[in-house]
């Protein structure tokens, strides 16, 4: 690929995840082939690796495309440059300060695979919103060169997990280099073998931000070394040990290798908290005894807790843990109880080494992701002193659909990319007209409809016409509809709608108000229960009473849930309380106007304000059988009550007034409140403005 001299800034964009959150860059993709940019999966740097170099002297010629392109290079360089930066602006006692932010995953975008779940897309979200406000702020994972899983459903319901190598001429990765130009690579010593392990350091830029992804896919490495990053959350116990050594202490060697010197350091969850002791360990080498440096560590770290659920928090057995870091315990001048001291709570975990306790022990500021989360967070952790919290936000314009984009553009001007949070802007929301709202609410059904159409074909050649209806053939834009999608976990209650299957049925098959629920999710690969809820749903959307009322949309991405979050009618969510955290899919829904339905538990507890969605106080001291009679029978009733009856309450112009107010609510409420903008202006207020001083 060559690529002429007058759109040679196309490699640079497309090499920058900055593209990702900007219509703009992605529209002008779209226009070099349509076709070619929906068979690259949305990816630009695959899109001009397989354009022709006709069509590129063709574009290079074309005065509509040299327009388009010229306004979007414009905007990328206005992005990166401009010094009215909310950072800036508002916050300059952090303006020089650099964070170093750690996390196991990054949800990015769909053609760069390092991300699960929640926690990834949280990190990616954060990554973006640290560029757009002008935070300096770096980042470390892992590559995973076979990433997470992607996932099929067969017939019978059962969910198959694939991994698929990158192509890492296919993605915006660039070798990471030292300051005398050669290639990182850092070493670690995860055991006490005495065979050190290779990372090579690549790096990932988005918009402000670089991202450095270690990967130990190296012919260097031992063949079972050689496979410690290549997959997100595999092996047992000692490869999780192993690899999380790997995060937390090569990520530390890397950045000091890259010459970075971070102000701030930040654990996003506990999988990196090995930082802390390669922290401490530097600490002692330059001079300081081991409390001072414990100290030192301490006042200037972070740590961000992201779950209530005893399963979401690694604990390793103590002599492992005491092996490993033998030779670390000799330079720390301490005994082997005192280190092991730094990851234990007996009251909970007993003998085992917790990763999560690590991190309580070596930071001063330490946050949850809710004000709920809180609450359950100094109760799971008593003695570790004060846990605030963060909530929660979405990179809106990541999650925004083009619609809402188009629609806010010209009604409010390019004004509304600057006051996301800004509350008393989006109320102008309640004065569109209802017939606008509604119009385009229409308009992103179809969209959903058209998705799911378009998935199908992936299919229809080797499944029966039954399998195709369990995977929405039959999905009807015109009826109400049910998103239910998030990580196929025993808590989430995905089936808790099954347990009256008669009461379910009347709700769905009503002629006059037509009810259908869209599926979606993974469970992970070593999740048995998780992927019995998977076939418990496949099984019911195969009975004859739920036939084309009930679809599971298999392989849930970024990609995918784009669509969903912005094309069901109503989003639901039911976890066991307190056992939420936050959740954010919820927030994606609301900011394209779909109202929640949840349990009060995690953001909802402070985004649901009695005219925004629907809430169910559940029973929280209560056995598990007891709450789930409970929050069925709520929900049941709601849907029959109430959310059913307003959405298909029309008028005479087809217009269910009392419908797109909750709408209207749900997105003007949501927004300023639950975007990434808001949370990490808190960020800087809370925690790095008072761990950059020391404090």
């Amino acid at each position: 690929m060559y690529l002429p001299e007058n759109i040679a800034r196309l490699k640079d964009i497309a090499y920058d995840l900055w593209w990702a959150s900007s219509a703009e860059a992605r529209a002008v993709f779209r226009m070099i082939s349509p076709r070619l940019w929906r068979e690259s999966e949305h990816n630009p740097v695959r899109l001009l690796n397989s354009i022709g170099q006709p069509r590129l002297n063709a574009l290079a010629n074309d005065p509509q495309f040299l327009n388009a392109y010229h306004l979007l290079v414009s905007q990328y360089e206005s992005d990166l440059t401009r010094n009215d930066t909310l950072v800036a602006t508002q916050y300059p006692q952090i303006n020089h300060k650099t964070i170093a932010y750690f996390s196991a995953e990054y949800g990015l975008h769909s053609s760069l695979p390092i991300y699960s779940g929640g926690l990834g897309i949280l990190a990616g979200d954060h990554v973006k919103t640290a560029s757009d406000i002008g935070l300096n702020l770096v980042a470390v994972g892992f590559l995973y060169p076979y990433g997470y899983f992607e996932q099929r459903v067969d017939r019978k319901g059962k969910q198959h997990a694939e991994y698929h190598q990158l192509k890492l001429i296919e993605t915006p990765l660039e070798l990471a280099r030292t300051p005398d130009g050669e290639p990182c690579i850092v070493r670690v010593l995860p055991d006490n073998s005495g065979q050190s392990i290779a990372l090579q350091v690549w790096k990932i830029k988005v918009g402000r931000v670089t991202i450095y992804l270690m990967d130990s896919d190296l012919e260097v490495n031992h063949p079972e070394d050689r496979e410690l990053t290549r997959r997100l959350y595999g092996g047992d116990k000692s490869y999780r040990l192993r690899q999380e050594m790997a995060l937390g202490i090569g990520g530390i060697r890397a950045l000091k290798a890259l010459g970075i010197a971070p102000d701030v350091w930040h654990a996003n969850e506990g999988h990196a908290a090995f930082l802390f002791i390669e922290r401490l360990r530097n600490e002692v080498e330059q001079g300081h005894s081991y409390h001072e440096a414990l100290e030192r560590v301490r006042a200037t770290s972070l740590f961000t807790t992201h779950t209530p659920v005893p399963a979401g928090h690694d604990a390793f057995d103590l002599d492992t843990i005491a092996e490993y870091f033998s030779e670390t315990i000799a330079k720390l001048g301490i005994s082997r109880e005192e280190f092991l001291a730094l990851g234990l709570h007996k009251e909970t975990w007993g003998d085992a080494f917790n990763m999560t306790a690590l991190a309580l022990n070596m930071t001063n500021h330490r946050n949850a992701v809710s004000d709920k989360h809180e609450e359950v967070s100094r109760l799971m952790w008593p003695s570790y002193g004060e846990i605030g919290h963060v909530t929660n936000g979405v990179h809106i314009p990541t999650w925004l659909s083009q619609e809402w984009r188009v629609l806010f553009t010209s009604l409010l001007g390019l004004d509304w990319k600057r006051k996301f949070s800004d509350t008393t802007f989006w109320k102008y929301l309640y004065s569109i007209p209802d017939e606008v709202i509604w119009s385009l609410r229409l308009e992103l059904n179809k969209n959903l409809q058209r998705f799911i159409l378009q998935e199908l074909r992936k299919h229809h050649l080797t499944e029966s016409d039954a399998d195709l209806v369990v995977r929405g053939a039959l999905f009807d834009p015109n009826a109400f509809t049910i998103g239910f999608a998030r990580r196929f976990a025993t808590y989430k209650r995905a089936t808790l709608l099954f347990r009256d299957p008669n009461r379910l049925s009347q709700l769905v098959n009503n002629a006059e108000r037509p009810v259908q629920i869209v599926f979606s999710g993974k469970a992970h690969p070593a999740d048995a229960d998780g992927q019995s809820l998977i076939r418990d749903i496949w099984e019911h959307a195969a009975d004859p009473r739920f036939r084309g009322k009930i679809f599971f949309m298999e392989n849930y991405d970024m990609h995918s849930a784009k669509f969903l979050v912005s094309g069901a009618d109503l989003w639901l969510n039911m976890p066991r309380v307190p056992l939420e955290a936050s959740g954010t899919s919820g927030m994606k829904a609301a900011i394209n106007g779909v109202p929640n339905c949840s349990i009060l538990d995690g953001w909802w507890c402070e985004g649901y304000n009695g005219k925004n969605g629907w809430a169910v106080s559940s029973l929280e001291n209560a056995t598990p059988e007891e709450q789930d009679a409970h929050d069925a029978e709520a929900l049941y009733r709601l849907l029959e009550t109430e959310i059913v009856p307003m959405y298909y309450d029309r008028d005479l112009a087809d217009i269910p007034r009392a419908w797109v107010q909750v709408v209207k609510e749900s997105m003007a409420s949501v927004i300023p409140q639950f975007t990434s903008e808001r949370m990490l202006a808190e960020y800087v207020q809370k925690f790095y403005s008072k761990a950059a001083n020391g404090l």
